[in-house]
This record gives C-alpha cells, structure tokens and sequence, in this order.
C-alpha cells in the first residue's frame, strides 16, 4: 500500500469469516473483545478496509461469477490441520443442523453488540486510569479495587502492555492473576507476565515492570 501510494487495502472477509473469527474467541475465552471479531476498518490510520462483513459468502462467490472475476482458493482454508479449517467445514454446519439457519447471521450481530460494548468499556477504562494512580504514576490498589472488574482489568492489561508484555502472548488468564493482586490480596508474591515483564503489590500499590 505505501509503495503505490494506495489509501486503503480491501479485504475479501465475509460475514461467514465473521461468525468463525467470534466462534474462535468464544472458544478461547478471551472475553468480549475476542467476540467482537473483525473490524470493519482496523491498522493504522484505518488502511485496511472490510466492506463485505454484513454479506455471505455465497453471495460474494455468485458476484464474483456474475462478473465474471476470477477467484482464489487458499489451500489454508480446506487443511483440516488448522482450526478455522475444521470450523467452517464441520462445525459451524454441525451447529447450523442442530440450531437451524440463521447461525452466521446471529454470530455476526454478535460481533458488532460485542464491539460497541467493548469499545464502551475501553473508553471508561482510559477515563478511570488517571483516577487510580498517584503522584508518582504507580496505581493504586484501593482505588482498584472500587471499580467494576470489567474496567479495572482493562487497565490491568494496559499497564502491563505499556510494560513491554506482548499483546499476543497476554492473556485473560494472566490478568486474572495480576487481578487477585488486588481482590484477592494475602500476601502472595509477584506475578510473572509474558515478556518478562513483572507484577507485584508493594504498600498499597500495584507495580508492574520488566525485570
């Protein structure tokens, strides 16, 4: 895109896409920003573009027929070695034979009632974090504890990403941890996050770093 100077990438994801990206967030437990799915713009400065979440795939397929442009298959999608593969082709028709039809759709509205919820909750969380820490920027444990869990762990995680802890490899179980630190305090020791970053309480306050 920045070698031909393109304003945006089009991306070819569906509404089935949709349904598998929200099932397989489901399944890891990820919390309600996992079952948001895809954006319908996402990457910096909103270079990459999904203008057909809210259409099936056989309709992109037909149009692409009626139009006569060509289509590609990646292999990837029919290895049954990947877990989206074993998704689209088993699952999501086992659920639509045992539901009925009406699966995809119901999953994608989903997706966009997920993302409108967890972009609230995002907004809050960056609201209330200047409310919790102190003069020195060290957040303060008391004051965490009075917020709703659904806040105080999005502050959690972003403090432990601003620490340097991969936001790939940070999960919800990691934050569970650093959480009960807080709500769940008796005396235990430091908690070790991926990318060797640490987090203790020291005095009232929750510390988290590297090292």
């Amino acid at each position: 895109a920045a070698r031909h100077g393109a304003a945006a990438v089009l991306l070819g994801h569906t509404r089935d896409d949709q349904a598998e990206t929200v099932l397989l967030g489901l399944a890891r437990g990820s919390g309600i920003r996992s079952l948001s799915g895809m954006a319908a713009v996402s990457g910096a400065g909103g270079r990459y573009r999904r203008p057909f979440l809210q259409v099936d795939r056989q309709t992109a397929r037909k149009a692409c027929m009626v139009q006569s442009l060509p289509v590609w298959d990646d292999p990837h999608n029919a290895d049954p070695a990947y877990t989206r593969s074993r998704l689209r082709h088993e699952g999501l028709p086992a659920l639509e034979k045992a539901l009925g039809k009406g699966v995809v759709e119901a999953l994608a509205r989903t997706a966009q009632l997920s993302r409108d919820d967890a972009d609230a909750l995002d907004t809050w969380a960056r609201q209330a974090e200047a409310g919790v820490r102190d003069a020195t920027g060290g957040l303060e444990c008391a004051k965490l504890y009075a917020l709703p869990p659904a806040v105080r762990r999005r502050i959690l995680r972003r403090a432990a990403l601003e620490a340097g802890a991969p936001g790939g490899a940070l999960f919800a179980r990691h934050i569970e941890e650093v959480d009960r630190l807080i709500t769940g305090w008796r005396g235990q020791g430091a908690i070790n996050l991926p990318g060797k970053v640490v987090a203790r309480r020291q005095g009232g306050r929750l510390v988290i770093r590297q090292g």
